[in-house]
């Protein structure tokens, strides 16, 4: 067991599903224990494990804090090489860390306008000029990605790597607030709601907790959009 990964509500905490995936989607058990969004602030029910106030946090097996997900996939990588955190090939590996330190840093007006809720899916959501632009971007790096290094499958760099798990967040807020992108991704957001890893976080964060309201959005809504139904 690779220590104690602490993370919060799952329909509502992008962070958290992000470094959930670094050790579901590579194989490498982890203790996981939940704090809640609804109660206390985050950093009041880290006080155990200080200096973390924030999640995901990482407690490594030698009781060290690491609370930010670049760093938590840094780590594993280098704990774990073999299970393949950060594509083999240098240039793919190149652009999967450029990627991912791409979304650490950015899209934060797509980010701060829709939230991401796992519990429900609209029909329709107004489009700033702010998060059309970070839309348009994505449709750039995730294009230019999956043509030069995606060898023909639906990740972004070859096989599953740390930028997929950085991206499926805002893959989950593309379905849910059924925003307006290219058809290449589309499909790339498909095949993160088709990933059993997904699937399960989706599935377990409709039970985890109470709806908290000021995620809620007044927009007209539909069912989520199950690319397997």
């Amino acid at each position: 067991m690779s220590g104690l990964l602490l993370l919060g509500d799952r329909a509502y905490s992008s962070w958290s599903l992000r470094g959930w995936l670094l050790f579901a989607r590579f194989g490498i058990e982890v203790e996981t224990r939940f704090v809640s969004f609804f109660d206390a602030g985050v950093a009041e029910q880290l006080a155990d494990h200080a200096p973390a106030r924030t999640v995901p946090t990482w407690i490594t097996p030698e009781g060290v804090a690491v609370s930010e997900s670049l760093a938590i996939a840094e780590e594993l990588a280098s704990r774990h090489p073999q299970a393949g955190h950060w594509p083999d090939d240098p240039a793919a590996r190149a652009c999967a860390r450029t990627l991912t330190s791409e979304m650490h840093a950015g899209f934060t007006a797509l980010r701060s306008t829709c939230p991401m809720n796992l519990r429900v899916a609209y029909t329709e959501t107004p489009v700033p000029e702010a998060v059309a632009a970070d839309l348009a971007r994505l449709d750039t790096i995730w294009s230019h990605a999956r043509a030069r290094f995606g060898d023909g499958g639906p990740w972004l760099c070859g096989r599953y790597s740390v930028a997929d798990a950085f991206y499926a967040p805002v893959a989950a807020r593309i379905a849910t607030y059924a925003l307006p992108v290219s058809d290449s991704a589309r499909t790339y957001v498909a095949a993160h709601l088709s990933d059993p890893a997904f699937r399960d976080w989706r599935d377990a964060s409709l039970d985890d907790g109470p709806d908290l309201p000021w995620y809620a959005k007044d927009y007209p809504q539909t069912a989520w959009p199950d690319p397997l139904t």
